[in-house]
């Protein structure tokens, strides 16, 4: 008997804010690599988690939600989402179940079209929290759908990824899409994120979970320095929360700065967790005017 072909390649996840696409990306990695937020633009940069199966290595690119920009920072999000379409061999399109199918999602079926020819599958996500009356109403609105891609769907599945409802067969329709190829990642890693990147994005996360309205999109984070100490395993992991405004410093300090503690506390717990290291972590917060706007502070920030 001859053995399976192998085959290896990238998907990307897109779709609206808040449609599942990172959730769905870590419950497929197996591990957590990408943060998760009920905030809108959680995702700010193109992120891989590496799926190893028996005959295929799949690696998920998981993007920033594709929306109306009103900011510098939100054209250049979109630009990350358009440069990622021209480069994967396969794009899932997530809708979640709840929703009905509306504009923004017509205007990215659109996009798909003039700016991919990888085959596409649609992915109804967040099937664990619609009635099954629901979800069989989006799967047929999503087949609506294929007008404004051009094309049919090389698939059409429900998912849940917090109960990983159908989970592997997605995998295996995503594998089954990649062309014959060798493994592109030969060590263990689950993503190619470095360890400062990953450390603040869970900073982030844990600055998001307590924030709302507007402050959420101000919000930023950079490590700027880790010093392992002398005779000990512990790292001192120097970080800043970046805010725009003077008068959005106390809202993220808290009063006697009980929740830059409890960003801290939660941040620490989830780096240790997922990295394996002991720190301590030094967390500043910054004011850095109107980042969203500025080409070059978005640049110094990573974007």
């Amino acid at each position: 008997m001859t053995q399976p072909e192998y085959r290896s390649g990238f998907v990307s996840f897109v779709g609206r804010p808040n449609a599942g696409k990172s959730t769905l990306t870590n419950a497929l990695v197996g591990e957590k690599v990408a943060i998760t937020s009920d905030k809108p633009q959680t995702t700010r940069h193109a992120i891989r988690g590496i799926v190893d199966r028996p005959h295929a290595q799949v690696v998920i690119v998981d993007t920033p939600g594709l929306h109306r920009p009103r900011t510098l920072l939100g054209e250049r999000l979109n630009d990350v989402v358009t440069a990622t379409l021209s480069e994967v061999d396969v794009i899932g399109f997530c809708l979640p179940a709840g929703e009905k199918v509306g504009p923004g999602d017509r205007y990215i079926a659109r996009m798909l079209q003039e700016h991919t020819k990888a085959p596409v599958i649609g992915i109804v996500t967040k099937t664990d929290i619609a009635a099954s009356k629901r979800v069989v109403e989006a799967l047929l609105e999503v087949q609506g759908l294929q007008d404004e891609l051009g094309r049919e769907f090389a698939d059409i599945i429900p998912v849940s990824a917090v109960e990983h409802t159908q989970t592997d067969l997605l995998l295996e329709l995503i594998e089954k899409q990649l062309p014959e190829g060798p493994r592109l990642f030969l060590d263990d890693e689950k993503t190619d994120e470095s360890t400062e990147t990953l450390i603040a994005e869970f900073i982030r996360e844990a600055a998001l979970s307590e924030v709302r309205d507007e402050l959420p999109h101000s919000i930023a984070c950079a490590v700027e320095e880790m010093l392992p100490r002398e005779d000990s395993e512990v790292i001192d992991v120097h970080a800043f929360l970046y805010v725009e405004r003077k008068s959005q410093k106390p809202i993220i300090l808290g009063p006697q700065g009980s929740r830059i503690k409890r960003i801290g506390t939660a941040a620490r717990k989830q780096i240790e967790q997922r990295l394996g290291l002991r720190i301590y972590l030094h967390l500043h917060v910054s004011v850095l005017d109107e980042w969203q706007r500025d080409p070059k502070k978005l640049t110094r920030l990573g974007f």
